[in-house]
Parts: C-alpha cells; sequence; structure tokens
C-alpha cells in the first residue's frame, strides 16, 4: 500500500508564531535554533510527533532544520530514534538540502541511514558539481537521492537537472506545487516523470505566479488526478502531505489532505 507521510517542513513558520515576514530561511533559522539545543531537543521532538501522530499520520519527511546533519550529534540521533519508535512513526524521506561537499553528504547520508529513511529528497550542489561521489555515496549507503524541483519550469528542465545515467539512486522528488507556481501541467509532469519518480511532495498552490500553499482542492494544481494517475500507472513510492503555510497552523489542512489522498486511493 502506498506510504503517505506528513511533511516536518509544514512547521517552517510555527517558531515564529505563525508570522514568518522574511522568507523560508527566517523560518529555517528559527526551527534550528529552537530544536538544535540538546538539553530540550528530546521533549520537543516528541511533542512534534505526538501531534504528527495525532493527525492521523503512521510517517513523516524530516525536515533537515528539525535534526540537522551540521549539528546533529548522537544524543541527538538516538532521542529521535526513541521517539519516532515510541509513537510507532517512521521516517519515509529527510527532506532538504543535502549541502555542496561531501562530508555534508556523507553526514546526511549517516542520518538517514540511522533512522531508516530510504530517500534523501531535496538538493545538492553535488549533483552538478560531482554526480559520480552523489551516485557512489547513495549506493553505498543503500539510499535513493530524489532531486525536488523548485526554479524548472518544464519537464525538460527538470530533466536535464537530474541528468541520465546511474538511474537506480539518482531520481527525481517532485514538488506538485512548484510545478503551480510556474504553470506546468502537474499531471503530464509526473506522467513524464514517473520512471525516475522516487518520492512525491503533493502540494496545492493558490494561484500560477506565487506559492501560496493551501488545502487541497482550494489551489490551481489537479492534486486528486495527479495521484490518481500515478497509481494508475503503478507508481509504489511515497506520497508526502505537504503544506507550509506561514500565518497559520497546517494541520487541520493535513489532516484533511491524508484523508482525501487515502480516498483517492481507495477510489482506484
Amino acid at each position: 500500500m502506498t506510504q503517505i507521510s506528513f511533511m516536518t517542513a509544514n512547521y517552517v513558520a510555527r517558531q515564529l508564531d505563525y508570522h514568518m515576514t522574511e522568507g523560508w530561511m527566517q523560518g529555517d533559522g528559527a526551527t534550528q535554533a529552537y530544536f538544535q539545543p540538546i538539553e530540550t531537543f528530546a521533549s520537543r521532538f516528541e511533542a512534534m510527533l505526538d501531534e504528527i501522530k495525532g493527525l492521523g499520520f503512521d510517517s513523516i519527511d524530516l525536515w533537515l532544520a528539525h535534526l540537522h546533519p551540521n549539528w546533529a550529534t548522537d544524543a541527538h540521533i538516538a532521542a529521535a530514534q526513541s521517539a519516532l519508535s515510541a509513537h510507532e512513526l517512521t521516517v519515509a524521506s529527510l527532506a532538504g538540502g543535502f549541502g555542496a561537499h561531501p562530508t555534508e553528504l556523507e553526514a546526511s547520508c549517516r542520518l538517514a541511514v540511522a533512522l531508516a529513511a530510504p530517500v534523501l529528497g531535496g538538493g545538492t550542489a553535488l549533483l552538478q558539481n560531482d554526480r559520480p561521489f552523489l551516485a557512489a555515496t547513495v549506493r553505498r549507503h543503500g539510499l535513493k537521492f530524489g532531486y525536488e524541483n523548485h526554479p524548472e519550469r518544464s519537464v525538460e528542465e527538470y530533466f536535464d537537472r537530474i541528468g541520465a545515467g546511474e538511474e537506480d539512486v539518482i531520481g527525481a522528488c517532485c514538488d506538485t506545487g512548484w510545478f503551480g507556481t510556474h504553470g506546468v501541467d502537474a499531471v503530464a509532469a509526473v506522467t513524464a516523470l514517473a520512471p525516475r519518480l522516487f518520492h512525491l511532495h503533493l502540494k496545492d498552490v493558490l494561484a500560477p505566479g506565487g506559492h501560496e500553499t493551501c488545502r487541497y482542492g482550494l489551489g490551481c494544481v489537479p492534486v486528486e488526478e495527479v495521484v490518481k494517475s500515478l497509481l494508475r500507472g503503478g507508481y509504489a513510492g511515497g506520497i508526502s502531505i505537504e503544506h507550509e503555510p506561514e500565518h497559520y497552523s497546517p494541520n487541520s489542512d493535513c489532516k484533511a489532505g491524508l484523508a482525501m489522498v487515502k480516498q483517492w486511493i481507495d477510489e482506484l
């Protein structure tokens, strides 16, 4: 059965009391500052997982701001492992930027292995700068790297970005919201990318030209048909419920999104 997970980056604005006025990195910085201290990490991480579990999820995509390879010690990782086990939550992927230097990628891979996360979903400059190292490293750790689209304005640009070869370990982690932002046909895009698709970030946005995320069905991305088209084509990867509002909690929308995706799956 298709695994449906909660993207913890949905909480990008939480540590700013949902008053994020300076963009994504403001939320990233505030989140890292809140979670990094080891003295409070366990209780804060457990509280977040408890909330996600209460929404009905049994899997997460762990955004690196919540446990970053740059500062995650053995104690942080052990606390995360314990909390995940206690809440019976699995980690479908790590989400974020995996650095521009080989040591950063290695640290990300070690974290993914420790948390049994099979996919690195996001970006790394190594995709362009040292593709052989990227492929060899994720393969050695038993992982896959899925590049997440942001600036790409067409399927052709996406394929150019992920490149050819090493297709067992280098592929796509599609973000449907960015297709909507750029006016790309999301159904056609994910259908074309399906043979290279490792993970799906299912996101709706209000209108092309902007990136204001919203509850499924209220925006411009045909998220229901994206899901059904992929599954009809035999897609067996995970689906991440992603919605990152800057000025309110995403919880009720994400709970509704989980129910919607389950219903769409049941209808097939």
